[in-house]
């Protein structure tokens, strides 16, 4: 029976890295209960914009980002559990340094992300819902060294608040999520971030003889960046951007394969930047 709660709940997105928690942000909801996932997250583009616009690209811009999240979390009871995400990133840019076109590449361990979910729950006949806050801390464990460093070097604080609601069929999500950023290494200092994420599912298929099934899911995806400072070198600019897409889960007992992608419905950079392009994950996760 609880790996069909921890199959039924856990379907709204983690593509936001930052805001989400694992496995699947709301599993396992049992005492005691733990699990991890591993997830690729890929996105990046040689469309440069200003804007809001897409504009020439005469010295080839572009900005690609790998990232491989090893998750896990620990449920002391239904309402209270403990996260890490921790990536490895491969990343390539070519950046206008001087007038020319310069071909910046890095790789290795990023930031780890610590997380504290609480949650509370109300039962309403066959209707769940669950209003959640989550204080965060990213560490600087990536290294800030090099033409286009892996982290800041800054020690971070993310909150998050969040509501959620499940039927059998259906599901819908809230999360609302801030990341201020301070000085880290060099001077540098990314701007903080604020984001809006609402996911909506629907669960057209389970076995109960198999514990089997899938869930198919749309996710909205809103940020808005603080400029970086002008020391720092991991990224380009702020600005707004506004995301959608779909996203589907096929799951067996306490294992689920999920596999999202992510559109890009509105840029807006504070100044010239690389659009983030479309954003692809795919994952499997595992809880005991």
């Amino acid at each position: 029976m609880k790996y069909f709660i921890f199959m039924s709940v856990m379907m709204m997105g983690v593509s936001a890295a930052y805001a989400h928690q694992p496995v699947m942000d709301m599993a396992p909801r049992w005492e005691d209960g733990y699990g991890f996932q591993i997830r690729q997250e890929r996105y990046g583009s040689d469309i440069l914009m200003g804007g809001d616009s897409e504009i020439a690209n005469p010295l080839g811009l572009e900005r690609f980002v790998s990232k491989t999240w090893f998750e896990g979390v620990y449920t002391f009871d239904r309402s209270a559990r403990v996260t890490f995400k921790l990536p490895y990133i491969d990343q390539d840019r070519v950046k206008n340094v001087g007038g020319v076109g310069v071909k910046q590449s890095n790789k290795g361990i990023g930031d780890i992300i610590l997380g504290l979910p609480l949650k509370y729950y109300r039962n309403r006949g066959a209707y769940t819902e669950n209003f959640g806050f989550t204080p965060s801390l990213r560490l600087p464990t990536g290294s800030s060294s090099g033409d286009f460093p892996i982290s800041d070097g800054s020690t971070d604080l993310g909150l998050s608040f969040s509501y959620s609601g499940e039927s059998f069929k259906y599901y819908s999500l809230i999360d609302a999520f801030a990341w201020l950023n301070t000085e880290g290494a060099h001077g540098m200092r990314e701007g903080n971030e604020y984001g809006l994420d609402i996911n909506l599912g629907y669960h057209p298929y389970h076995d109960n003889d198999t514990n089997s099934g899938a869930f198919v899911m749309w996710d909205v995806t809103a940020r808005y960046n603080d400029d970086p400072n002008d020391a720092t070198m991991t990224t380009a600019s702020g600005g707004t951007r506004i995301q959608t897409g779909p996203l589907a889960v096929l799951y067996k007992d306490n294992i689920m394969f999920r596999t999202e992608y992510k559109y890009p419905l509105y840029e807006k950079t504070n100044n010239i930047s690389n659009s983030r392009g479309h954003e692809f994950n795919i994952g499997v996760g595992v809880t005991f």
